[in-house]
């Protein structure tokens, strides 16, 4: 007879498996690249067995994909939790300047080295190509709804905004990339001062517009 607590137990387990696969092939991802993920290499680092981590994950290709979207779910955790820690959240330049800093760091956290990887081997592998590519707009829809509701969007056109967004994510993507064989720590603060003062200013401007239009009406 199976106990009340006999079915908790297990799914306990099984979850507890599947976050050590998982948190293996991020890490693995990050550190050794895409090619060296191999089933062998998450086995080792889990503790999980090849028959163990097929019973979770079918192929390999179903761990990469798994994988990526945990590297997703984390983020926006990591980075709710960064905004939380803020003292004021607000359209000022000090807040604009502080979020930056934010998205810069989960642009640069280990984590996110396992997504460029997986970004990188899927522009010549098209079945991973296929497979991300509705998660990755599953993500990018989510951070557009997110960044959509910071105090910041209620100030510009949403359409605007949304651009200024994903623009500045890829730039820090890109700057994240860069930074392994050409760091420019010089310009790394004042390219977001820049970015902070240049929204800031965007915004005085359209609300000082905004105030003449009614002082005129």
């Amino acid at each position: 007879m199976t106990t009340a607590a006999g079915p908790r137990t297990q799914q306990g387990r099984r979850e507890a498996t599947i976050g050590r696969i998982l948190d293996a092939a991020v890490a693995a991802l990050g550190e050794v690249g895409y090619t060296a993920t191999t089933i062998a290499e998450v086995c080792t680092r889990s503790g999980v067995s090849s028959g163990g981590v097929f019973r979770h994950f079918p192929t390999r290709l179903d761990l990469m994909v798994a994988a990526a979207d945990e590297v997703r779910k984390r983020q926006f955790e990591e980075y709710r939790a960064g905004l939380e820690r803020l003292e004021v959240i607000d359209g000022s330049y000090e807040s604009v300047r502080a979020s930056l800093h934010l998205v810069r760091a989960a642009c640069r956290a280990p984590i996110n080295a396992a997504w460029y990887e997986l970004l990188g081997a899927a522009r010549t592998d098209a079945l991973l190509r296929a497979r991300l590519e509705p998660m990755a707009a599953r993500y990018h829809a989510e951070i557009a709804e997110f960044a959509a509701a910071l105090p910041l969007a209620s100030r510009l056109d949403p359409g605007v905004f949304t651009t200024i967004v994903f623009s500045i994510v890829h730039m820090l993507d890109g700057e994240a990339l860069s930074a392994v064989v050409h760091p420019q720590p010089e310009q790394e603060d004042l390219r977001l001062e820049q970015v902070a003062r240049a929204l800031t200013g965007e915004m005085s401007r359209r609300s000082g517009a905004s105030s003449t239009r009614r002082t005129l009406l």
